[in-house]
């Protein structure tokens, strides 16, 4: 009996979700039941000459789109919609293969085979297929829809061959999950003698025996014309399962064979042809110039990768996400469950008694009573005057002082300490961090940093960004908000960091991060520890495991001017320290911690000297409080 385990990773690229029913039922049939994942991938293409950012907002609408995929998931099966930006389909889906690892990509065949244009080698199934199935990046199946969902006989004509085993074994899963009947059929020429038959009607019980476990009807048939017969055979079966055939004669164009992509245009049901990895054999002068030139086109398009303002674009297009795209809370839940996540939320505070009730009332309300989408609601204050810790307590919320926490290291002021303390005082798989000054807040600025960590895997940390009106006499007014991002912080990325010059709003307060990153990573103690975040996550995971969300709007206290500019020498500091490291070159004799403020007015003129500095703090990880810590929760006995 056949071991060989099912696919584990299945990658569905969906050109239109309303017709993608069948496929991602068929892949959900096909997957590994323990640790089977499906990926419905949606690919934006930008053209030639055309920036690969400007491809953000089709991405934003193919991930909608793709969203109306996840009604057609059978329960308990998971999946995750994608999106990547590319200069062709083809391109994309590779690379998209190779990124998740998959073992399975399932094609939908929508129509006849275009005619080949004059010079360009035949068309198979269609130019973006025959792209990816030359490449064979994984086992490759095609689906020619005719629609019906109930399936009872299921025939696979086989001629030997590791495409024909794996037509078979994608047949079994499919049997077993429909409680259907294999029908494997095999067919000899006409007139054959009884020894021969009776050679072949041993040969196919083996097979159906090794690769079977379903209910299984072996057929063995004589026949003047094959096409015709499986055609005649396919019309008292639901689905018909064929492994790829292309033996010599057939031409480089016909990647999956005459035979069954014959069978797929002219069958009344629905027909699924699979293809095995392997190496497509070039045999032509017409394949060899167009395989150079496909390397050249490849090395392009490497290349174009590797330059810095063509990766910021395209990151800025495939990371960039919008807080509506998880509003389903209830189906974000279900997805932390699958995976078996914890999450935790952290909400500094600093004299917020006007603003941190409502907020804590609402995040239990909304995340953890009506979706349990959080396993704990941390307030970590910074020795508030207010009534803050006693309103977030009476609110629900646990609250303790960072400056009593871990306290043999002392404590200093900032919000960055805040973050780094809470790190030890939570427990959470992923770590939400979401500021508490804001008058409009909504859960939004908690479940949108959260939803893209769960539905990549590949990102490990999250970035909001909003309109930040701003008040300036009483009034309102609208895009005044960030004046430290655009005057301060926007400039030293795009100088120094350019990988990081698509954040939208670097210095935004709300993010979410994976604890086995945050854990990694050093924290400055105050107004740089969001800079210090992304530079030094940069750093660790490349700009592809970052992420940005749009959570639209955010009305917040805003800070005087000389506020701002105690802001902006901090940053300034912090910017120049990763320098010094990361080049490895002393860029100042010393670097100044003091400033120096202006007083004058009613005959005073003076120079108020203060310091103006964030202390930094190394990677929790090395702090042995919380690896205990960490040993403790896992169950693990402390080692001498």
């Amino acid at each position: 009996m056949s071991q060989q385990p099912l696919p584990a990773r299945i990658l569905i690229p969906v050109a239109n979700p309303l017709t993608a029913e069948e496929l991602v039922r068929i892949g959900a049939a096909l997957l590994d039941p323990r640790t089977g994942e499906l990926a419905a991938l949606g690919i934006v293409e930008v053209p030639e000459g055309m920036p690969l950012s400007e491809g953000a907002t089709r991405a934003r609408q193919a991930r909608r789109l793709l969203q109306r995929v996840l009604d057609y998931v059978p329960e308990g099966t998971t999946i995750h919609p994608l999106v990547r930006i590319g200069r062709h389909a083809a391109a994309g889906i590779v690379e998209a293969t190779a990124e998740q690892e998959a073992d399975l990509l399932i094609f939908g065949w929508g129509g006849k085979s275009p005619p080949a244009r004059a010079g360009a080698p035949a068309t198979s199934i269609s130019p973006t297929i025959d792209e990816v199935v030359r490449e064979s990046p994984c086992d490759i199946a095609v689906v020619k829809q005719r629609g019906g969902h109930e399936v009872r006989r299921i025939l696979v004509p086989v001629r030997g061959g590791p495409h024909a085993e794996l037509a078979l074994r994608f047949a079994d899963a499919l049997a077993h999950h429909h409680d259907a009947t294999v029908a494997v059929i095999h067919f000899v020429p006409a007139g054959v003698t009884e020894a021969v038959r009776a050679q072949a009607e041993h040969a196919l019980a083996a097979l159906v025996r090794q690769h079977i476990t379903a209910r299984a009807e072996p057929l063995l048939r004589e026949t003047r014309n094959v096409r015709t017969s499986i055609l005649r055979e396919a019309e008292h079966a639901d689905l018909v399962v064929m492994g790829a055939s292309a033996p010599a004669g057939e031409g480089v164009g016909s990647l999956f064979g005459a035979l069954p992509e014959a069978v797929a245009q002219r069958a009344k049901s629905t027909v699924i042809v699979v293809k095995t990895r392997e190496a497509i054999g070039r045999h032509t002068f017409d394949a060899l110039a167009e395989k150079a030139e496909s390397l050249a086109a490849a090395d392009r398009a490497a290349e174009e990768s590797r330059a810095v303002p063509a990766k910021v674009e395209r990151w800025f297009a495939e990371a960039n996400f919008h807080h509506g795209e998880f509003a389903d809370l209830d189906r974000l839940t279900q997805l932390k469950e699958k995976q078996g996540v914890t999450v935790s939320l952290v909400l500094p505070t600093l004299n917020e008694a006007e603003t941190i009730g409502p907020i804590v009332s609402r995040a239990i309300r909304d995340l953890r009573e009506r979706h349990p989408l959080l396993d704990e609601i941390l307030v970590i204050d910074s020795a508030s005057t207010d009534d803050t810790r006693a309103i977030a307590e009476a609110a629900g919320a646990r609250v303790v002082q960072h400056p009593d926490v871990l306290t043999r290291y002392g404590s200093f002021r900032g919000k960055g300490e805040a973050l780094w303390k809470s790190l030890y005082e939570t427990s959470g798989d992923i770590v939400v961090w979401a500021d508490t000054d804001v008058r409009n807040w909504h859960s939004r600025m908690v479940y949108g940093t959260l939803g893209p960590l769960l539905v990549e895997s590949r990102l490990q940390y999250v970035k909001g960004y909003y309109q930040r009106p701003i008040v300036e006499g009483g009034v309102l007014k609208e895009g005044g908000g960030g004046r430290v991002t655009e005057l301060v912080a926007r400039p030293l990325i795009n100088l120094f960091f350019p990988e990081l010059s698509g954040f939208i709003q670097p210095l935004a307060g709300e993010y979410a991060g994976r604890r086995s990153l945050l854990e990694q990573i050093p924290f400055f103690t105050g107004y740089a520890v969001e800079i210090g975040h992304l530079v030094d996550a940069l750093e660790r995971v490349g700009i592809e495991g970052l992420g940005q969300v749009d959570l639209e709007r955010r009305l917040h206290r805003n800070q005087e001017l000389e506020g701002l500019s105690k802001m902006s020498f901090v940053i300034l500091q912090a910017v120049m320290k990763r320098l010094e490291e990361r080049r490895r070159v002393r860029l100042f004799a010393e670097l100044g911690h003091t400033m120096k403020l202006p007083r004058f007015g009613q005959g005073r003129l003076s120079l108020e000297v203060q310091e103006v500095a964030d202390h930094e703090r190394p990677p929790m990880i090395r702090i042995p409080e919380y690896l205990e810590r960490r040993r403790a929760a896992r169950g693990e006995t402390p080692t001498e």
